[in-house]
């Protein structure tokens, strides 16, 4: 008797934590790299690239409901151990979007020069982090 206990509890556990009708891998938005985007969509996707330009990828399960952001890089410094603001670059999109690609635009470079590990946002128009990521940048050469 003293065995049938735990053993109920157990799988009444089990059969709580599996009703959940729904089950998402993502719940908020991506952000990941790619060399380009283009008429075939994402070519180079990685998270290791060479000193230049890069396209910066964002996707959500709906409408990220932003119209003015940015994204802002951070560099890792090694001897510190800490992210310090490298740069920004300020975009226009509509709120319906939910697959956005950032790239280099007549306002945007957004061209990694140093090699380093960088800490990537999307920022909305108040300066609150929407999605993020890390992303390695090494030497052409």
């Amino acid at each position: 008797m003293k065995l049938l206990k735990p053993l109920f509890f157990i799988f009444a556990l089990t059969v709580l934590l599996s009703v959940k009708s729904e089950v998402f891998a993502q719940q908020y938005p991506v952000l990941y790299f790619c060399e380009s985007y283009g008429d075939n969509g994402e070519i180079g996707v990685s998270d290791r690239f060479t000193t230049g330009y890069l396209t910066v990828m964002v996707k959500a399960d709906g409408p990220l409901g932003l119209r003015d952001c940015s994204i802002q890089l951070d560099k890792y410094d090694r001897t510190t151990g800490t992210f310090s603001y490298y740069k920004k670059f300020p975009y226009v999109v509509t709120p319906d979007m939910k697959y956005v690609y950032f790239a280099k635009n007549d306002e945007s470079d957004m061209s990694f020069e140093d090699p380093g590990i960088y800490r990537v946002f999307l920022l909305d128009h108040n300066g609150r982090t929407v999605a993020s990521s890390l992303v390695e940048i090494i030497s052409k050469y």
